[in-house]
């Protein structure tokens, strides 16, 4: 279930990611090299300078774009190392495609975790994911303005410290999950219907465009932390729902409304395949509605403040947004055996269903110091709120925060230190069974929180790769007193093609 970049890559780690990235042909893409982050990078039809005009498909230009390519590789070492992907211009090739309409984009992301203290047992762990994706702008390629298909493949594998090391909840290690196996994660179309309309139809995931991450400085600002907890979006969504988490991808669409035409107002609405499969290894390449179980609904409102990162008045946004899920699900109290020893007998377990289940999201982040005007190098704070049916949520409440600092000394303006960290609350109807169990006589545990703390530095020697040790704590261990606190050493790397 593991996923997010901010995209993403993984919008840096790019998810849940970049995500990857944002990721971003997947929103955590672009959080990778941070700059260049669960995906594409979806451009939007606001406030922005006049778009450059269509080709002429029966002229090509010629002035601009080098007919005779030079060699594939960049022709100095400077020119590499500052470059805006580790592959470079690949001698003109690249510019000429994408003057085309065509994007293609790559990325590789690890995680590797250790518990030196604390957790049922100590062990490291690695987890990568490779992605190849392109974006096709139509209208540059054919002349015929009938939107961007975007595709990503990604591929996942390695191991996480997971339920039988530490366990955990939520994965320490944002990048493990989803069936360690090569998956669509994306192939849809997006139009804008001038600079009030966006839409999109598809194979995609909710975690790109509903609860996701802001982006400040062209990164995400949740794929800044290795936890999976943080990156992508609030965890506690996929728990709880059939929200559609990266890398997965579900048939479905959104429709986002820009009623100012700019991105100063957002309303937003979509509709998802829900299947609890998807995420299966063996189910990297499932397109069908075989296994659905009900039909994700998703709505969100946001508000812009502010100007951009470098100039004006210090950026902020607020997202305000919930969902109605028509699947039929059990009722919470039937997850008590993930929490409990296997000697522990489950007396009279209830085991009703409901039909349908609900939920809510506040997120909001603000830039509050800017070193100059002009310049990127500033902090950022955010922090989010999760509320989930209490009839069926795992975790009804679960918030999280933090503070990310870019520009970390005078000789490296792109080094970000990031802390931040969750709480997480489980549902209290858990815990009142297992306190009901232990009047009975068994050794139940009563699950109750697991909260988190992160710190990191990204290092990025390079626009196209960032360097990410750090660490991070967990108290109760899978949500109760059963296993020590757990100490948690990171080292995450992230490269964008």
């Amino acid at each position: 279930m593991v996923g997010s970049l901010s995209m993403i890559l993984l919008q840096n780690s790019f998810s849940k990611a970049d995500s990857v990235a944002s990721q971003k042909f997947t929103k955590r893409l672009p959080q990778i090299g941070g700059y260049a982050s669960r995906v594409p990078a979806r451009t939007l039809p606001l406030a922005q300078p006049t778009p450059a005009a269509v080709p002429d498909m029966a002229h090509p230009p010629s002035a601009s774009v080098p007919q005779t390519f030079q060699g594939i590789f960049p022709q100095s070492y400077d020119e590499w190392i500052h470059g805006s992907t580790m592959t470079g211009d690949w001698g003109g090739r690249r510019q000429w495609l994408e003057s085309r309409g065509i994007s293609i984009q790559g990325h590789y992301l690890e995680d590797t975790s250790g518990n030196p203290i604390g957790g049922k047992a100590q062990a490291v762990r690695y987890a990568h994911e490779f992605g190849l994706g392109t974006d096709i702008d139509f209208k540059k390629l054919t002349g015929h303005d009938i939107g961007t298909m975007h595709l990503l493949i990604t591929e996942r594998a390695g191991l996480g410290l997971g339920t039988s090391i530490l366990p955990a909840l939520d994965s320490v290690q944002q990048i493990f999950g989803s069936g360690e196996t090569v998956r669509l994660t994306r192939w849809s179309l997006e139009h804008h219907f001038g600079k009030y309309v966006d839409m999109e139809a598809g194979w995609i995931n909710t975690e790109n465009d509903f609860a996701e991450s802001t982006k400040h400085w062209g990164m995400s600002i949740y794929c800044q932390f290795q936890t999976n907890a943080v990156c992508g979006m609030p965890q506690s969504l996929a728990m709880n729902s059939g929200y559609g988490w990266y890398p997965t991808a579900h048939p479905g669409a959104y429709l986002k409304l820009y009623p100012l035409g700019t991105d100063r107002l957002l309303v937003s609405a979509g509709i998802y395949n829900v299947d609890n499969t998807i995420s299966n290894t063996h189910n990297g390449w499932k397109l069908g509605l075989g296994d659905s179980t009900g039909t994700y609904l998703p709505f969100q409102l946001g508000w812009k403040t502010g100007d951009t990162d470098e100039h004006g008045g210090l950026p902020g946004n607020i997202k305000i947004g919930g969902y109605w899920d028509t699947s039929e699900v059990k009722i919470v109290t039937t997850k008590i055996a993930s929490f409990e020893p296997a000697n522990v007998a489950l007396i009279n377990l209830p085991q009703q269903s409901v039909r349908g289940r609900y939920g809510g999201w506040v997120e909001a982040d603000q830039m509050i110091q800017r070193d100059r005007e002009g310049h990127s190098q500033g902090t950022v704070i955010f922090g989010s709120f999760i509320w989930g049916d209490p009839r069926t949520a795992l975790a009804p409440y679960f918030a999280t925060w933090g503070i990310i600092r870019k520009g970390t000394f005078p000789s490296r303006p792109d080094d970000t230190v990031s802390f931040g960290g969750k709480f997480l609350v489980v549902n209290p109807k858990i815990t009142d069974y297992a306190r009901y169990l232990q009047s009975m006589g068994e050794p139940a545990f009563k699950p109750t929180q697991e909260n988190s703390l992160e710190l990191n530095y990204g290092w990025r020697p390079t626009p196209w790769a960032t360097i990410r040790p750090g660490m991070q704590y967990l108290w109760h261990p899978g949500g109760t007193n059963r296993y020590p606190n757990a100490y948690i050493l990171d080292f995450e790397t992230g490269l964008t093609f």
